[in-house]
């Protein structure tokens, strides 16, 4: 039999897609592309915007117009905020929420097996994956953390993921030895809220602690984070040779007022002193955010702070979300709504921020040493992968899927549009397995 994966949204659904897609391999099950024939099709779905869930009822659409004998089984964030219309539409043969996608192996084997299966008598379980070991990706992400409790005044994700939960720490640690037993050069760490991970005795920066003590030639990097106030001992562990040095730590905006409106935790100054605290231990750490634009209320005042703000902290990458209204949060019915129109004018501003920050950043990191993860090798014999500071690499000459090798960072180069950046890769120091 052979199955094919579909992934929209973020690492959480990544790591899960892989997790997945291991386990049907393990069992003998073939792994196609999306675009392929395959017998079934799951399309772990998003439902952060509206126009996620566009995207979504589009990939659903297409594989059920394009592969109409084949088993569509739909699973992830939308399932739990339209699942009765997903139901009711009888585009998919299974909807499976997020609660019981560790299960969904077991659901559609035993479909093909008996011929039916029933989703709702399977347990609940958000951490039952199996680490992956042959995945669509080099990197191995490691799910720590589910769910979120901050409740943003935007945001649906509580009301589709859950409240907080913690990953077993010794769990996570067995997924890590596992992982670089299979060959893993570099695990993420992920989750929804992930730097607020208590486990029993154990907090986010002793999880961090005890997954670098691990044995390995592997290095760890920390996916999107929220900003919570990193403790020393914490930013300590920046300078650990297997930490990565860069962060994806939302923002959301530079606008206290907007901040405040949002239901964020945090103000203008405290994301600053948090900034100057790790570029004070690693100046050239790579900080990336998100920031959203035309949020309900955001005048041209309070867009010019994120604006100011963006540029002075001088992210190398800002995603940049037009605010999405989600029925059910409070932020929907908010007084001020912004025109779409104003929305996009704003956003093409940020992006142009962040273009000119990235530009500065490449810049300044010219000629440094990289230690460079060689992902993949394109017919021409050009390798790519990312260095430690998550940056893009193309390297010609000898190289091999899946290893280190140290370069020096060369020439910009600019792939598809102004915002594709990569460094060519020069001088080869040193190649180690």
């Amino acid at each position: 039999m052979k199955i094919a994966f579909k992934t929209l949204g973020c690492r959480v659904n990544l790591y899960e897609t892989d997790a997945l897609a291991s386990r049907f391999k393990a069992a003998g099950y073939a792994i196609a592309e999306s675009d392929e024939d395959a017998d079934a099709f799951v399309i772990n779905t998003c439902t952060v915007t509206n126009t996620s869930d566009q995207k979504c009822r589009q990939a659903i659409r297409q594989i059920r117009r394009k592969h109409p004998e084949a088993l569509v089984v739909v699973t992830g964030c939308m399932v739990n905020h339209r699942k009765a219309e997903l139901l009711q539409s009888g585009i998919a043969d299974y909807v499976i929420d997020n609660e019981r996608k560790s299960a969904l192996f077991d659901i559609v084997d035993e479909h093909f097996r008996n011929g039916h299966s029933d989703p709702e008598g399977y347990d609940r379980d958000l951490f039952s994956y199996q680490p992956a070991f042959d995945t669509f990706h080099t990197r191995s992400l490691i799910k720590i953390h589910d769910g979120c409790n901050n409740f943003c005044s935007y945001c649906i994700i509580p009301m589709v993921r859950g409240r907080a939960t913690s990953r077993p720490a010794n769990d996570i640690y067995n997924n890590v030895r596992e992982v670089v037993g299979h060959g893993f050069k570099e695990v993420v760490l992920t989750g929804v809220n992930m730097g607020r991970y208590h486990y029993e005795d154990t907090n986010f920066e002793r999880l961090v602690e005890n997954i670098l003590s691990i044995d390995g030639d592997f290095r760890v990097r920390v996916s999107s984070i929220e900003p919570d106030q990193f403790s020393d001992h914490f930013l300590a562990l920046l300078q650990h040779e297997k930490l990565a040095p860069h962060m994806h730590i939302c923002l959301q905006s530079g606008s206290d007022d907007t901040l405040r409106r949002m239901h964020r935790f945090y103000t203008v100054g405290q994301f600053r002193d948090m900034c100057q605290r790790i570029t004070a231990v690693r100046p050239d750490f790579n900080l990336t955010t998100d920031i959203i634009v035309g949020f309900p209320g955001e005048t041209e005042q309070t867009f010019n702070e994120s604006c100011d703000f963006a540029r002075e902290i001088g992210f190398s990458h800002i995603h940049t979300f037009k605010y999405s209204v989600r029925n059910g949060t409070k932020a929907a019915t908010m007084p001020g709504q912004v025109h779409e129109s104003i929305k996009t004018e704003r956003s093409e501003v940020m992006r142009q921020i962040s273009l000119e920050n990235k530009t500065k950043y490449f810049e300044q990191m010219k000629g440094k040493i990289q230690r460079m993860l060689i992902e993949r090798i394109d017919g021409r014999g050009i390798a790519r992968g990312y260095g430690e500071h998550y940056l893009p690499i193309e390297l010609k000459g000898p190289a091999e899927r899946n290893t280190f090798i140290n370069i020096r960072l060369g020439e910009i180069i600019h792939r598809g549009n102004e915002d594709k950046m990569a460094f060519v890769g020069v001088e080869s120091l040193e190649l180690r397995v």
